[in-house]
């Protein structure tokens, strides 16, 4: 790459770049090296915008949980106005696509990444907790709208969506989970 070329957009390159090689190859292959050689820049234009890797890294998280909170806005708006369990169903569809799970994965991986995003005010696992949060807001909705009983614990079934989703995700390879599976989930965690 030769040196002085603007670069339109040059971080938000650099977490394509991130999430392509998070995909292919694992969180362990993720160094600023390859995510350079994966963008087609010098390795200094990851360091000439960040502090360090792990403020690369926290950066694409950050950038990932706003992109999936304006995304949770929409879905929240929605929730109780059609059938509960399809809704939910998209919702966790939507949230742990192959990236979101891959950078769960990395943020597990990298105990200086989870202190440094929970510095920044992020929820435990960001992507995962805030997904929880959407999905939680979605119940409790369904529930104000009498689509769930008014004793349904939101705060229990949320969580407990999101984690036995997250365990289905684990078993693929870069792939979404199936609707089919996760509609089956969100049935027996409603009651049927």
């Amino acid at each position: 790459m030769p040196t002085g070329v603007p670069i339109r957009d040059a971080e938000q390159q650099l977490f394509a770049a991130a999430e392509r090689v998070l995909l292919r190859d694992g969180p362990s292959a993720l160094t600023s090296r390859a995510v350079a050689a994966e963008a087609g820049v010098a390795k200094g234009l990851v360091h000439r915008h960040f502090a360090d890797f792990d403020a690369f890294l926290a950066g694409l998280v950050l950038d990932r949980t706003a992109r999936w909170e304006r995304q949770a806005s929409a879905l929240s708006a929605s929730a109780g106005q059609d059938d509960v369990v399809e809704h939910l169903t998209e919702a966790l569809v939507r949230l742990f696509s192959p990236v979101t799970v891959s950078i769960v994965g990395l943020i597990i991986a990298r105990p200086a990444l989870r202190d440094r995003l929970r510095e920044a005010g992020t929820a435990r696992i960001p992507l995962l907790g805030e997904g929880t949060e959407t999905i939680r807001a979605c119940l409790a909705a369904a529930r104000r709208r009498g689509h769930l009983a008014g004793e349904a614990d939101v705060g229990t079934i949320a969580p407990l969506l999101t984690g036995a989703v997250h365990l289905l995700c684990t078993e693929r390879e870069c792939a979404p989970p199936p609707h089919a599976e996760v509609r089956k989930i969100v049935r027996a965690a409603l009651g049927g």
